[in-house]
């Protein structure tokens, strides 16, 4: 029997790799619903290729550009945000949340309420409603599977495993960009050099995150949200060859490792199949080549996102959101120029701050409502405080 599957950010990586193996297997799934944004030509093909019954852009003013793409297809177009919301409360066995950003979340939990497997690719969802988002799923019987590479990472090794047993989870960082660039030099980082990634092809977004760490910084968050772990049991540890992706450490001493390739399709294909495993079309590691690991401890004066994650795990509530709202927006202040790359940090940092001293505003009760409020004020608040440095 054929699986119906969606695919929320069909047009980024995790979409288009998403795609790779289901083109591989077409005959096992029936296609729902695709999303995307500005890449209309990439998501009306996909939508045709694969006989999606929907395909939707968040762009309103693109509608028509993809009613003439997808002319004669057979595949319904629309546009919006109340679109996408819309076509996750259409019937599917398995859906991918890839959508970037806080844009993410409401799909995602539309999805659960119809009791779909979401396979979790999109931060945001836990970082900034974690409990909203977990609570969604459990009322619903819908079940979450996480697709960031280190999060299968540790899912696998836990399974079989009681959590009661579990010292310390212990994910990896490849430093980014700039990991081995003197501290002097980041503040004079160009756009071009982030984009630089040593290891991962990923989007342009991401891959900045990768090299402030913010990305690692959200990462923390979520483990600590998906596997209800207490903050001072996790880890970081920067590991350039990208290839350990999570350690679980046990109260015997020992340490279960994830070692596989720096390609996502790993951790998609293992949602994609779970509970079962299925040939995969990634790379065979060969040990003797590669020869070594390496890690080391990062340096939070490097990246000071880990240590503002620490706080705002600490802090509880809605932080999270405030977090990744001033994130978000102090990522587009770098991209557009009217940010440093060291000053992304110094804006999430006065954000949290600013709110934080606001009563009561970031523990008000966790629903959608409240944290798109959240959100919207955060991000105010850094675009007045990014402005302010501009002046």
């Amino acid at each position: 029997m054929k699986r119906r599957v969606s695919i929320f950010g069909a047009t980024g990586s995790i979409g288009q790799n998403t795609i790779d193996l289901i083109r591989r297997a077409p005959k096992d799934y029936d296609v729902v619903a695709l999303t995307g944004a500005g890449n209309i030509a990439q998501l009306a093909a996909d939508a045709k290729e694969l006989g999606a019954d929907i395909a939707i852009t968040a762009h309103d003013t693109l509608l028509d550009d993809l009613r003439d793409a997808l002319q004669g297809s057979g595949v319904q177009a629309a546009a919006g945000a109340n679109a996408i919301r819309e076509a996750a409360t259409r019937p599917a066995d398995w859906v991918m949340s890839a959508i970037i950003g806080a844009a993410g979340l409401a799909p995602g939990i539309e999805a659960l309420k119809q009791g779909s497997t979401l396979a979790l690719a999109n931060k945001e969802s836990l970082v900034c409603a974690g409990k909203l988002i977990l609570d969604t799923a459990q009322t619903h019987g819908a079940a979450i599977l996480p697709v960031d590479s280190e999060h299968s990472a540790i899912f696998q090794a836990l399974i079989g495993e009681d959590m009661a047993a579990v010292e310390r989870i212990i994910i990896t960082a490849s430093g980014g960009a700039f990991r081995d660039w003197p501290m002097e030099k980041l503040a004079d980082a160009t756009l071009d050099q982030a984009l630089n990634h040593p290891n991962w092809d990923m989007g342009p977004r991401i891959t900045i995150d990768s090299a402030s760490m913010f990305n690692k910084a959200m990462e923390v968050i979520e483990t600590h949200e998906f596997f209800n772990i207490n903050p001072a049991q996790i880890e970081v540890l920067v590991h350039p060859q990208s290839m350990i992706h999570a350690l679980v450490g046990f109260n015997d001493g020992a340490l279960m490792a994830h070692v596989g390739p720096p390609d996502m399709r790993h951790a998609i294909g293992f949602a994609l199949h779970h509970p079962q495993r299925k040939l995969l079309p990634v790379e065979r590691l060969d040990l003797a080549k590669i020869g070594r690991f390496e890690f080391s401890t990062p340096d939070e004066a490097r990246w000071p996102a880990l240590r503002l994650a620490r706080e705002v795990m600490e802090r509880g509530g809605m932080a999270g959101a405030v977090f990744n709202a001033a994130k978000e927006t102090a990522l587009d202040g770098f991209i557009d120029g009217r940010l440093g790359f060291t000053q992304m940090a110094e804006v999430v940092e006065d954000t949290l701050n600013r709110l934080n001293s606001d009563n009561g505003l970031i523990d008000a009760g966790m629903t959608l409502d409240n944290v798109a409020q959240v959100d919207h004020l955060a991000r105010q608040a850094a675009q007045a405080i990014i402005k302010k440095r501009a002046a």
